[in-house]
């Protein structure tokens, strides 16, 4: 549910807890300060280093809270070390790496990203249960393990108990992403044979589209709930088309859906596809 950074070949490994990560924090968000400028509000320090106590890859993640997402400067940060990676399916994200192996992440939103919420919700309600750190960093240890050069699989396999951690926490916010786990793709499965298939009897003939470049997948939380989705493809010449646009019946009265369209139509125009043709069911 929190989506990974990246799903490489890595070598997974899970450390008991160093007092000195928080250092680590504070020394590297100074930095950052200096490289981002006017444009940082603030920065904050998550993940599993985030938290006493807690085992974790020992990587610091951070979040640089910007006032515009387009006026980042690659060089400053690559200045720093970090290697841009663009948004690694997370619209609006600007993700960064550094150090081999790997000792810093940077995920920079914008002020006002629910997903900003998401992780400070997540690390809080980690700090403040302890019970729930633990089971956290059991299951980390365990499967660190078990997938220790398999980071799709370790992935995947926590992504349960993080769900009913940020249910626990109480988190509401809407956020979208471009299908990745499992769970996605299954939720955009099932949303396309309900919504767009369900009177024709017949399997969806458009999975093709699944691993094409130029279709993309995306999928609409409400808090941890899969409650929309949607299929765009992307043309020369600026062009996109969003084919389907999907929000569960159930949730139709609740403004999503033109919320869902809305960052979808901002996400294109980001990326110049200025001319957006809208074909949508559902």
């Amino acid at each position: 549910m929190l989506h990974q950074a990246s799903i490489m070949s890595r070598l997974i490994q899970v450390l008991p807890y160093n007092p000195h990560w928080p250092i680590d924090f504070q020394q590297e968000a100074a930095n950052l300060i200096q490289a981002l400028g006017d444009n940082c509000i603030t920065i904050h320090h998550i993940g599993s280093t985030s938290v006493p106590g807690l085992a974790a890859k020992p990587i610091i993640d951070i979040i640089p809270v910007v006032r515009d997402i387009a006026k980042v400067a690659d060089k400053a940060l690559i200045a720093l070390g970090y290697v841009p990676r663009g948004e690694m399916g997370m619209p609006f994200r600007g993700f960064y790496n550094k150090g081999e192996p790997r000792t810093h992440h940077l995920h920079i939103w914008e002020d006002g990203n629910p997903e900003i919420e998401k992780h400070l919700l997540f690390r809080d309600y980690l700090r403040a249960h302890p019970d729930y750190a633990a089971r956290y960093a059991d299951l980390k240890l365990k499967l660190a393990a078990e997938f220790s050069q398999d980071r799709k699989n370790y992935t995947e396999a926590k992504d349960a108990l993080i769900k009913q951690i940020m249910q626990q926490a109480g988190f509401s916010g809407l956020t979208v992403v471009q299908t990745n786990l499992p769970a996605e793709w299954n939720a955009a499965k099932r949303f396309r044979q309900k919504y767009f298939l369900a009177d024709e009897g017949i399997a969806d003939p458009y999975t093709w589209t699944f691993g094409h470049a130029d279709h993309l997948h995306f999928v609409l939380y409400h808090g941890t709930e899969f409650i929309g989705y949607s299929h765009v493809q992307l043309w020369p010449d600026a062009k996109a088309t969003i084919h389907l646009m999907i929000v569960d019946d159930k949730k139709h009265n609740n403004g999503f859906a033109a919320k869902f369209l809305a960052v979808i139509d901002r996400w294109l125009q980001s990326r110049d596809y200025g001319k957006i043709e809208r074909k949508i069911n559902g």
